[in-house]
């Protein structure tokens, strides 16, 4: 009996040793390889929630290691978890799940009556293309819907890596076409439907826009609303990729594995080759500097330090592997001028420390040049993916739900 008391004790023990040498090691991790700029949001409350992803990422690599699970399914599903509430039914709104054309989706309809047609608002959330869910932005589409007094569908779309490019884009869609043709069964004015989405899924709300200016058995969207947006695959030099390159929670290498691993079999080997440009041929690049080159970007945006970069000389092998990169679904920055001039009205997030704020800014640059109405709000304490934590408990960032509430009173006032 003392003997298998001693083991219980001992296992105790070193649970509790390698519980605490793996908190040691996501602090040290965390403090050692990230940078929070002076001007940053919370910037204790990011450090938290950066240890919390990155401690879910290390428990997920153990449980893989032994066999357990995949490192994916573990992280997706915490994350969700934890991002996700149980808040059951509402007494403001109607709540289903249902499919498009074979698509998952939860619409959320306001219980309220309507004199007229409401406003329809399409959501796709975003996580790199491989991570969120609609249960992940439930809380968000929640409180969208019953600020605006509108019909807002969020998409459930397909991930990578299991479903590649150009899965995600096709399932948005789909299930877009699908609710334009429907959308009077849900009370909604078919030419007031809004396409949206943050991040991977301000990516596919651009790409879908596009898609949809030829369709003429169609009625167009009456606006797009970009939250800090992925839309060119081309330059990771830019001044927001280099002086964001390690701020939470989106580094600058993460940001080309998500769309390394988008397109193709996640070859890493090359995105050293990517990250420096490689994968553009010189035409490409002579071709694309019109709307890419650093003139494109305000001198208040090059402040915290930037220096011009030649890209270097492409690898053709590097170009061949990731050429997809270059079609409009997958990089909308690069669409002709023919197809952006007929986009619809947009809203476009950006966030100062975030290393898609160059993003945004060229694709607002590229719509206004085209004579497209942009209503821009840049958030000069935000961070990548705070428009998420606008709701987080005690992890709740102020100015999320100041950037939440602009793009509400965006959809209000159109």
């Amino acid at each position: 009996m003392g003997i298998a008391l001693v083991l219980v004790v001992l296992t105790v023990a070193i649970v509790f040793a390698l519980c605490f040498l793996l908190v040691v090691g996501i602090i040290y991790f965390e403090c050692a390889n990230s940078d929070l700029p002076p001007g940053i949001a919370d910037p204790l409350k990011l450090r938290i929630i950066h240890c919390i992803i990155i401690g879910i990422a290390m428990v997920g690599k153990i449980l893989q290691n032994m066999l357990i699970c995949s490192q994916l399914d573990f992280t997706r599903y915490v994350r969700d978890k934890l991002m996700a509430r149980r808040l059951g039914e509402d007494p403001k709104l109607h709540i289903k799940n249902l499919k498009f054309e074979g698509i998952p989706v939860r619409v959320y309809q306001p219980r309220s009556p309507s004199a007229g047609g409401r406003k329809g608002v399409m959501f796709f959330h975003g996580g790199g293309w491989m991570f969120g869910s609609i249960d992940s932005y439930d809380v968000l589409c929640r409180y969208i819907s019953k600020q605006t007094e509108s019909v807002v569908i969020s998409v459930g779309y397909r991930l990578a890596p299991e479903h590649r490019y150009p899965s995600a884009f096709d399932d948005c869609l789909n299930a877009t076409v699908h609710f334009l043709n429907t959308a009077k069964e849900y009370g909604v004015d078919p030419s007031s439907v809004i396409i949206s989405g943050d991040s991977a899924g301000g990516n596919l709300t651009a790409a879908v826009c596009q898609a949809l200016v030829d369709r003429t058995d169609l009625p167009q969207p009456l606006a797009q609303v970009l939250i800090y947006p992925a839309v060119q695959a081309v330059d990771f030099h830019l001044p927001s990729y280099t002086q964001n390159c390690a701020v939470p929670i989106l580094y600058r290498e993460r940001a080309v594995f998500y769309m390394i691993n988008y397109i193709e079999d996640g070859n890493l080997q090359m995105m050293e080759e990517i990250l420096d440009g490689d994968h553009v041929p010189v035409d490409l690049k002579l071709q694309f500097r019109k709307w890419l080159g650093p003139d494109n970007i305000p001198d208040e945006f090059k402040a915290r330090g930037y220096k011009p970069r030649v890209m270097a000389s492409h690898s053709e092998d590097v170009y061949e592997a990731h050429k997809q990169v270059f079609e409009t679904h997958f990089s909308p920055l690069l669409a002709e001028d023919t197809v952006i001039r007929r986009l619809p009205k947009a809203y476009i997030l950006t966030c100062e420390f975030d290393v898609l704020r160059d993003d945004g800014i060229l694709y607002k640059k590229r719509l206004e040049d085209n004579g497209v109405p942009v209503t821009w709000f840049h958030l000069k304490d935000g961070f990548h993916g705070i428009v998420s934590f606008f709701d987080n408990g005690r992890l709740s960032f102020d100015s999320g739900k100041v950037a939440v509430d602009n793009i509400v009173k965006f959809i209000n006032d159109i």
